[in-house]
């Protein structure tokens, strides 16, 4: 899983539509130049936009800046591939200067650009309105698809409720080896959560002594390496707790940590709650949403 400066190809399209599932090879801590508007369809995980570590579920949208370094991780708990998990879609911030410059009253987007250079997450947007959007985007072209798309941009930038996500801003391209090699060690600490990849054994696979590793990883991710340890192993035991029945104990050991006194300590600090409340609080939440979707 080598996280890398993603390029994309403008020469016959002004803005980019994707979309996939889950697995995928897509799905990856990866950064480009272009604004990336990014629907959650289907699963619930982890969304690491910048410094920033939260949960996503189904009518998650969020838009991120240019060279803002971001993934989604789909919990473990998820064993059966999704067709369609995630609705996207790229454009650049030249494209949107020259139709700022040529129509001034696009000029307002701008501050809603800038925030994204953090990250946004559109709380409370309606999903089905944003899924309607995105589908309209990929089943138009040509000067109807930046039609489509510029109508939900102004719709995007009337919504009230955005939230900025990260501290850590940009990752300069200029920087590539250093966030590539850090990226690799996110990537290991996502996949192989439940293990204890030490400080030491994570500057050797980085290539950096310990005292460099751990001023670049905080840089780069907006935490302490352990702290950021624990925020990934916290994240994977939200997925289990609202979608099985293990016991809270158990769940601890399995996410890596080694006692329960540690784990709750970290999951109330992190998240507010006792594990115990915050599965009730998500399954009452994913009924609610299933409810909502009939």
């Amino acid at each position: 899983m080598q996280p890398k400066i993603e390029l994309v190809d403008r020469s016959s399209r002004s803005i980019r539509y994707l979309e996939h599932g889950w697995p995928t090879e897509l799905c990856r801590w990866h950064a480009h130049e272009e604004y990336e508007l990014h629907l959650i369809v289907a699963t619930r995980g982890k969304a690491f936009v910048g410094d920033y570590i939260g949960d996503f579920k189904p009518g998650h949208l969020y838009l991120t800046g240019p060279n803002l370094p971001h993934n989604w991780i789909t919990d473990h708990v998820w064993t059966e591939p999704v067709e369609t998990r995630d609705m996207l879609v790229q454009f650049s911030d030249d494209s949107f200067e020259k139709l700022a410059q040529g129509f001034p009253e696009f000029a307002e987007v701008r501050n809603m650009l800038t925030l994204a250079q953090s990250g946004i997450l559109f709380e409370g947007f309606n999903p089905t309105f944003a899924r309607g959007h995105m589908e309209s985007i990929r089943n138009s072209a040509g000067p109807e698809r930046i039609l489509a798309f510029i109508r939900f941009l102004v719709r995007l930038n009337e919504h009230a409720e955005k939230r900025a996500l990260s501290v850590v801003k940009l990752i300069q391209p200029q920087g590539t080896s250093k966030h590539a090699r850090i990226g690799v060690v996110v990537d290991q600490l996502v996949e192989r959560f439940s293990e204890d990849l030490s400080l030491p054994q994570a500057a050797e696979i980085a290539n950096m002594t310990e005292a460099t590793f751990s001023r670049n990883f905080q840089a780069i991710t907006g935490h302490r390496y352990l702290e950021f340890v624990n925020r990934v192993r916290i994240g994977q035991a939200c997925g289990m707790l609202y979608a099985t029945d293990d016991h809270v104990t158990e769940i601890c050991y399995n996410v890596g940590f080694h006692n329960i006194a540690n784990f709750n300590r970290h999951f109330l600090k992190l998240k507010g709650m006792t594990p115990s409340a915050y599965r009730e609080t998500a399954r009452n939440d994913h009924a609610l949403s299933l409810e909502t979707a009939e």
